[in-house]
């Protein structure tokens, strides 16, 4: 049985206040809950506080985004190894905005992938389609390709140890949710490919959803056999339907 991941991706939000405020209220709540992972991505220049505020607590600390070098002259880089003094457990890796908004490509992702996985860390792979490619039909065969940048890189064995965030770009932000039917699909999608490669793997690796997941509609999309958890956008920076969500894929799990 996989244990379900929710982890909050703060995106470029925060301020001191509004962060001590939002993890004093999600402190005690989360550590009741004891069938589900939880994490909190916020900013760099916030994760320092957050370690501080987390500590102690069952809330992980992750990272938004990672270097795909180590340290030396890459002026604006954050490297693996400084996330993993900062104290995180995660980092997402190829965000849809990183793809799309920064021109991050599927090979560029695989080594920030392999950069965190050499450091410790355990990358929330990010995968999924635009709208247009959903209308054309071939949302099956751009997830495979983003996958097999990374399984090209680092090997099936890799994903033992990581996390696969299934994110229509076209789902992101702007209210749009995937029915629970289209997401479970791509979910079973992903699963039975890596399966030819490692079956073990494949039942191991846990594979969460991304896409304006809100409090109303995670119980649905949580029951959905392949998938186990959400990557949390805008609803992460509300106690209150971050809560509903945890409780969500927990009573799922």
């Amino acid at each position: 049985m996989r244990k379900p991941l929710v982890a909050g991706n703060w995106k470029s939000n925060g301020s001191y206040a509004a962060n001590q405020t939002l993890i004093t209220d999600l402190m005690g709540p989360v550590g009741e809950l004891g069938r589900v992972d939880v994490a909190i991505c916020p900013p760099f220049v916030y994760l320092d506080q957050v370690a501080k505020l987390c500590h102690g607590g069952s809330i992980a600390l992750g990272a938004q985004d990672v270097s795909d070098q180590d340290r030396g002259a890459y002026t604006g880089e954050v490297a693996a190894d400084m996330l993993r003094e900062m104290g995180c457990t995660y980092v997402i890796v190829g965000h849809s905005e990183r793809r799309t908004l920064y021109g991050e490509d599927d090979t560029f992702t695989a080594r920030k992938f392999a950069a965190a996985r050499q450091h410790g860390l355990i990358p929330i792979l990010c995968v999924g389609e635009q709208f247009w490619e959903r209308e054309e039909g071939i949302t099956e065969s751009v997830v495979a390709r983003q996958l097999d940048a990374v399984l090209a890189l680092e090997g099936i064995e890799a994903l033992a140890e990581a996390v696969i965030a299934y994110e229509p770009v076209w789902a992101i932000g702007t209210g749009k949710t995937a029915t629970p039917q289209q997401a479970q699909a791509v979910h079973a999608f992903i699963r039975t490919r890596l399966e030819h490669q490692n079956p073990a793997v494949a039942q191991k690796i846990r594979i969460v959803y991304g896409g304006s997941v809100k409090a109303d509609n995670a119980a649905e999309l949580f029951t959905q056999p392949d998938i186990d958890g959400g990557l949390i956008g805008g609803a992460s920076l509300k106690a209150s339907d971050f809560l509903a969500i945890c409780k969500a894929a927990e009573q799922a799990g």
